[in-house]
């Protein structure tokens, strides 16, 4: 296997988004060239904007102005992107479309023309003019029907009443959800005018951030990066136990932590991966859920993260590297809590690792794809050093760029280019149809100012305690992550829930990431299961029992946001010395988590050969494992100290008795 991987770039538009299947116009020409264009001034004006370039005329737009410009450019393309429906033409762009592709572009030009008369005035608190606040209906109208249209209709159905909600804040029916209530033509002036909503903190991440993380990961897949990611995992774990299963996850995790996106980690790394898995004796679906939880860990892993990540650095007021660093941990437990499951699972199953034969020579695989180490270094640098995460993007791409025409055999040509363009502008009109949407649900908590007294409602029927609110805000957020977009599902709950989890004494890094994990938790849960689903299809399993299988593989990843949530050392907000210490309690904890679930403990042996007792000792494993790895104090009445000793108590006298079952079998085999 001298060349495992030679795929091309796949437009991640044309797999399952987050919620549902959705469909998307392929555009040719005057349409796919406007689309390319769009792209372009995005990318423009958003490097305009963070170098502060002037556009070289000496011309500094306000960010108002600046986020409406993008709204401008992107948005209409919702409506030629994505059809209105299973029945509209997927190969021409219908008059209605158009319409609204028209409608939404003039708006949008109005809002431009006066947003810094806006600003002002106060126009957002009232005194609007009449066009305004129709304009503002109408714009209101076009970004339900554009959130239906790149979320769902439960994205919409979730979001839209919300939206309406301050024109009947005072209503008696309401009961705790009772705040200051706004006239129509306030409301309307608020939504389309203030920072609060429509240019909030989810449009502020996207035009911020996210557009040169998007272009990041883009230019990284195109020139090569999936392949040289691929080839390096087989080279460095291809022989190991169940090799092609860890190439899975070190792959998965290596091209995750550069695209941030879910579905096409699973189309990128799956199509070479769940093939080889199977080949090498693992069942069709557990090959497809080693895939789906190791691409999951995309949206967990910096340093760059899914979109999710720059709203909550936008929520918290922070810098996008202080939730990359937050995120290290959790990401490294997560994908060592994976390692161990299928080590667990080859073990048991004697699955060998791949001939080194077959194998990539790792020389040769540095040789041709060294210069990504560069690109990466330099980004982690920006990022992490300089504290420059607008700027880290693009002088990584330009260097990779650079980089890639002097080194890689396959340069770019203006073709490349093209798709490259095209590429991201789907990517653009997607996210700013959700990102904006969703703006309009913080906006309508924030005229009301229901948020702090809706805290206190919640913590009384918690009654104060703060595990049931946990439990409660997990469910909810699991329940909630099955119909919307993560992103929305935690904007959603970051309104609602985020403020009385931080009242109830809570460090405020860790209730956003906690809501964040548990929002994301979808992508392997079934009934919906994207990320499983998606996997499904390359391997050729039934979804639904793959989306079991990926429960049972991922399950460390709903322990984890109750770990860090009760200690916030582990989202890096404590002592490096209690970082360390609950990080190597975790993993070893997680060992034996892994050990009762598939099975087989590590250094023990097979536990079926234990008889009878096989399962009394699983289940003795997984309890002492999950309390050897929850941290104690705060919250938790027992101390650290005293869970490690319970878990000692327990884990003692079942691993004994596992040893000294599995060798009395030995003697009288």
């Amino acid at each position: 296997m001298a060349d495992p991987v030679a795929m091309p770039f796949g437009d991640p538009h044309n797999a399952p988004q987050d919620a549902e299947v959705t469909r998307v116009r392929s555009l040719s020409g005057a349409w796919r060239w406007l689309l390319i264009a769009s792209a372009a001034l995005t990318i423009f004006l958003c490097v305009n904007q963070q170098f502060t370039l002037k556009f070289f005329v000496g011309f500094t737009p306000l960010n108002t102005e600046y986020y409406y410009a993008l709204i401008l450019i992107t948005l209409p393309f919702v409506f030629v992107v994505f059809p209105a429906s299973e029945r509209a033409p997927i190969d021409s762009v219908p008059w209605y479309d158009l319409l609204l592709f028209v409608a939404t572009a003039l708006a949008s030009m109005y809002f431009i023309a006066n947003i810094r008369k806006a600003a002002e005035l106060g126009w957002e608190f009232g005194g609007a003019p009449e066009a305004l606040v129709w304009l503002g209906f109408l714009m209101w109208g076009l970004l339900m029907e554009g959130l239906r249209r790149t979320g769902g209709w439960g994205l919409v159905l979730s979001i839209l009443p919300f939206t309406l909600y301050p024109m009947f804040a005072e209503s008696a029916w309401l009961g705790p959800l009772r705040g200051s209530q706004s006239t129509p033509a306030q409301a309307s002036a608020y939504h389309m005018l203030s920072t609060e909503s429509l240019l909030g903190i989810p449009l502020q991440a996207f035009a911020e951030t996210v557009i040169g993380f998007l272009v990041f990961g883009t230019a990284l897949m195109m020139t090569g990066a999936g392949k040289f990611f691929i080839n390096l995992s087989f080279a460095l774990c291809g022989t190991f136990r169940g090799g092609a299963a860890k190439v899975c996850i070190f792959a998965s995790a290596m091209l995750g932590m550069m695209s941030g996106s879910i579905v096409s980690n699973v189309l990128t790394a799956g199509t070479m991966t769940i093939p080889v898995m199977k080949r090498t004796g693992f069942r069709a679906s557990y090959a497809a859920a080693i895939e789906a939880c190791a691409s999951t860990g995309a949206v967990l892993a910096p340093p760059v993260m899914g979109a999710t990540a720059f709203v909550i650095a936008q929520f918290l007021g922070v810098s996008y590297a202080e939730v990359a660093a937050a995120a290290v941990i959790p990401a490294l437990l997560y994908y060592f809590g994976l390692f161990m499951q299928v080590d667990a699972y080859a073990a048991r199953h004697g699955l060998k690792g791949l001939p080194r034969a077959e194998l990539p020579s790792l020389r040769k695989t540095f040789r041709e794809g060294w210069y990504y180490v560069f690109v990466i270094v330099l980004l982690v640098y920006m990022l992490l050093v300089m504290k420059r995460e607008s700027h880290a993007p693009f002088w990584a791409t330009l260097l990779l760029l650079a980089l890639n025409q002097l080194f890689n055999s396959e340069k770019w040509s203006w073709q490349t280019l093209q798709k490259f363009l095209e590429v991201n502008g789907r990517t653009f009109v997607e996210l700013a149809g959700i990102l904006a949407g969703c703006g309009l649900l913080i906006g309508a908590f924030s005229v009301t100012g229901v948020i702090s007294s809706l805290a206190n409602d919640m913590l009384l029927m918690a009654g104060n305690n703060v595990l049931l609110l946990l439990a409660m805000t997990a469910l909810t957020s699991l329940v909630l992550g099955l119909g919307l977009t993560t992103t929305a599902c935690y904007i959603f709950l970051a309104i609602l829930v985020g403020p009385a989890l931080e009242k109830a004494g809570l460090n405020k890094m860790a209730v956003h990431m906690f809501i964040f994990y548990w929002g994301m938790l979808s992508a392997i849960t079934p009934p919906v299961a994207i990320a499983s689903f998606a996997a499904a299809g390359i391997a050729g399993s039934p979804p639904m029992k793959t989306g079991w299988e990926s429960m049972r593989v991922g399950s460390i990843i709903y322990f984890l946001p109750f770990f860090f949530v009760m200690n916030p050392a582990l989202v890096l907000q404590g002592s490096w010395v209690e970082a360390i210490y609950l990080t190597l309690a975790a993993g070893v904890g997680i060992v034996f988590i892994c050990g009762g679930i598939q099975g087989y403990q590590l250094l023990i042996g097979d536990l079926r050969r234990a008889g009878a007792m096989q399962w009394p000792l699983r289940i003795a494993l997984m309890l002492g494992g999950i309390m050897l790895a929850t941290p104690g104090g705060g919250i938790m009445p027992m101390s650290s100290l005293q869970m490690a000793l319970a878990a000692v108590a327990i884990l003692l006298p079942a691993l004994g008795i596992a040893k000294w079952l599995l060798r009395q079998r030995v003697l009288a085999g």
